[in-house]
């Protein structure tokens, strides 16, 4: 049994962090955790900030060193990559602003010293979102992210004595290209779990054998289908290596259009490698709000986490989690406002989502209803239905700035033109089961614009020069949502038909 402990002002001394994510945390030996960059507020970090667990003290160590542009230490920057070797601790790429990084730092933890590094052999190109894991106490290991258009799949191995980067071929089968996801170090394999890429957030788990080269393995991945309560789908997650443990924490994934657009997570997993299979950590008190790019390392027997983001707010505090032979567990935790819980127990209670619910309760389906309405109508005219002009459609624009920030895996401010266009392309691709609830009346009242400004004149000549009784919402059986005001009214088995139709409007 683990018991979540909110940290009290009595754990602390010193300078503590300011609220972030998207930022790294590593161990540097048994006692100090070392907090580098990170996003907030639309501000991306470049500060070092030091626990030092013997002493309970937050410090923020003056670092010296520069790099080719003369400034001290690397740019500001979130979802790099950070791995500590000894007493070092690597960074290489991440993101600022709109740009991908792909320059290559050490830090010295002993003389807090920057230093730029200039590698050799086969240089990775920019990217964020990647994952890195240290090899013994000299190699470093990188795997997939982002690189601003496609997701990444690649392997690279750094050495950090010579600082030659060698990427590594792998034949037969490769885990799709993703970044958001973790990679871990296990004895002899890497163990990459879930991520973000072309098909949306996945929950896939590989290993990947033949990167320690004394064991003269042919490189090759393996997909883990173990058995327990495995993790759901996600990205944005830790999974922290403490015994024959992995513990997973947080992260954020979709449900679906039934449920929210974006479900952030508390829950902790655990990898046993005793038993190979998963098993849900028991805990007790309440747990952190559930978030997304934060840091979870681990200090002696106790977890510490810190910062990440919910989808709305980007947070600053800290939370143990410790046996209950620990005697923090034994402390304890004010009870949270209900509103901070984000997980999927709070998307049950949507109330749109109630509707659309008990809409489907219904046997007649709302088409069926709309027909029976419209029969007493001689004539069908512009002026009849009332589409909300896309200028004046907030949801629309809030929705699609929204998606581009989670496609480009950014905060930063977009073209509302552009997000409406990345949009309008994805849902010209997505299949049905991957539409979410809240895009639906986006959606629906998008498929009616072009209904209205392309194909409205058609469909009014051939209803009014139809037979008296002809019951169609545009020709034949197409654009049979056309009349529908809200998005409530659509049943499950409506959406594959709407989507289908949309996409035969953008065609056009």
């Amino acid at each position: 049994m683990h018991y979540w402990i909110r940290a009290a002002s009595s754990d602390f001394a010193g300078t503590l962090p300011h609220a972030r994510s998207g930022h790294t945390a590593v161990n540097i030996g048994q006692s100090k955790v070392v907090i580098f960059g990170g996003l907030v507020d639309k501000r991306f970090l470049n500060d070092i900030t030091v626990y030092d667990a013997e002493n309970k003290l937050w410090f923020q160590p003056e670092c010296t060193g520069s790099g080719s542009d003369e400034q001290v230490g690397p740019s500001p920057r979130a979802f790099h990559v950070a791995v500590a070797i000894d007493c070092h601790m690597f960074v290489f790429g991440g993101r600022s602003g709109a740009k991908r990084l792909g320059d290559f730092w050490v830090l010295d933890t002993d003389i807090w010293q920057w230093s730029e590094l200039s590698g050799f052999g086969d240089l990775p190109p920019a990217r964020d979102f990647a994952a890195a894991a240290p090899i013994g106490n000299q190699k470093i290991v990188m795997c997939g992210g982002w690189d601003g258009k496609k997701w990444l799949s690649d392997v690279y191995i750094l050495d950090t004595i010579s600082l030659e980067w060698t990427e590594m071929s792998i034949s037969g089968t490769v885990p799709p290209a993703r970044c958001g996801h973790t990679a871990t170090m296990v004895e002899k394999r890497l163990l990459v779990y879930g991520g973000r890429g072309s098909s949306g957030i996945v929950g896939d788990f590989w290993a990947l054998k033949g990167i320690i080269e004394e064991e003269n393995e042919t490189p090759g991945w393996t997909q883990l289908k173990l058995p327990g309560q495995a993790p759901s789908s996600r990205c944005g997650h830790t999974v922290t290596s403490r015994g024959h443990y992995l513990l997973l924490f947080g992260g954020h994934g979709t449900g679906g259009w039934l449920s929210r657009y974006d479900i952030y997570y508390n829950d902790c997993i655990i990898l046993d490698r005793v038993s190979v299979q998963w098993k849900r950590l028991p805990t007790r008190n309440e747990s952190p709000p559930a978030r997304a790019y934060h840091s979870l390392t681990l200090i002696g027997s106790r977890y510490l986490l810190f910062g990440g983001f919910d989808g709305k707010s980007t947070f600053g505090d800290f939370w143990w989690l410790v046996p209950e032979e620990d005697p923090i567990s034994k402390r304890s935790t004010p009870s949270l406002p209900k509103q901070l819980h984000e997980d999927r127990e709070v998307a049950a209670s949507d109330s749109t989502l109630q509707s659309v619910l008990e809409e489907n309760q219904h046997q007649e389906s709302a088409i069926s209803a709309l027909q029976k309405r419209f029969k007493s109508f001689p004539s069908f005219s512009r002026s009849e239905h009332q589409i909300l002009d896309e200028a004046n459609d907030k949801e629309l624009h809030e929705l699609a700035l929204n998606f581009m920030e989670g496609r480009l895996s950014s905060h930063d401010e977009v073209s509302l033109i552009l997000a409406v266009q990345m949009l309008r392309d994805y849902w010209s691709n997505v299949e049905a089961n991957f539409i979410e609830l809240r895009q639906l009346g986006p959606l629906l009242r998008d498929y009616q614009r072009l209904i209205k400004h392309h194909h409205l004149d058609r469909i009014i000549s051939e209803y009014n020069s139809a037979s008296p009784g002809f019951v169609s919402f545009g020709c034949s059986a197409a654009y049979r949502f056309y009349h529908i005001n809200d998005a409530s009214q659509l049943r499950m088995e409506d959406i594959p038909k709407l989507l289908g139709e949309y996409k035969e409007l953008l065609g056009d």
